[in-house]
Formats: structure tokens, sequence, C-alpha cells
């Protein structure tokens, strides 16, 4: 069974920005895209292991700030090198205006 937990207002997270969490001793970018949907992938470059929290968000993609990887939410897979390997994606889901963020990778990546 999927566990989710809680991890905060959607509100504290503004559309076109991200915010990393931890969840059962993962840090998670929980991302409010350009779709108006929030996703959530593991907050690390599986290229240079830096936060992916900290860049910049784009349609459905967030970016690797320190060399330009950029990460497609719904799937983790790196739209170019120099990564080449997915992040884990998270499923999410918005419950009474919190966001809730599964303990289990949908895309089958190990965190």
């Amino acid at each position: 069974m999927t566990t989710f937990e809680n991890v905060g207002p959607a509100s504290d997270i503004a559309k076109g920005t991200s915010l990393q969490v931890e969840v059962d001793g993962v840090e998670i970018a929980v991302v409010h895209a350009d779709d108006d949907n929030f996703y959530a992938v593991r907050d690390e470059c599986s290229h240079a292991s830096v936060a992916l929290s900290e860049g910049e968000v784009d349609g459905c993609t967030l970016e690797c700030w320190l060399h330009g990887s950029r990460f497609d939410l719904r799937t983790g897979e790196p739209s170019g090198p120099p990564a080449i390997d997915p992040v884990a994606v998270y499923p999410v889901e918005i419950r009474d205006g919190d966001i809730y963020v599964s303990t289990t990778p949908s895309n089958g990546v190990e965190p």
C-alpha cells in the first residue's frame, strides 16, 4: 500500500517555484509547475548531486542550476546532457489545500 505524507499547504509554493521537503529521510523537490499542477522529484541531480529545488521551473521541467540539465517533472527523464539518468518521481495529491507526497517513486527509480 502506498503511503502519502503531508508536506504542507499548497499555498506555500507559488506557481513556477519549488520547495525542498523531506519524506522518510529522502529530500524531495515539490514543484508548482507552469501547468498549475504539483509534482515531486528526488531533490538531487542524477549528474552532479546538487539540489534540483534550487533550479528554475520551465513548463513541466526543472533545471539543474549547476550544469543546465532539465528533468521532466512527470517522468524524471533528463532532456539532455550532461545528465543521462532519470531522477525518482513521486505521486502527489492535493487534499483540503495541503500537499501530500507518496513515499514510493512512481517511475521505478530508487531514491
